[in-house]
């Protein structure tokens, strides 16, 4: 009973460590999506406040989109 204990003790240690580290990691990546959004953003914010110079981030970046028809 006791070594049945001791491998379920150090089974559920090791789930809880690789528990931790998958969410160090989501952390990680989740600001890194942040990040990246929020450049995102500043570039299309960019896009729209100069036409004229073009952005690459407009309707050519996907060419399976379909821009909305204007009225």
């Amino acid at each position: 009973m006791d070594k049945l204990n001791s491998q379920l003790f150090w089974k559920n240690y090791c789930i809880i460590n690789e528990n931790e580290r998958l969410r160090r990691k989501a952390q990680q990546l989740n600001q890194e999506n942040q990040a990246l959004l929020s450049e995102l953003k500043l570039k299309q914010a960019k896009g729209r406040s100069n036409p004229e110079q073009g952005s690459s981030l407009g309707s050519t970046a996907n060419p399976n989109y379909d821009e909305p028809s204007k009225p």
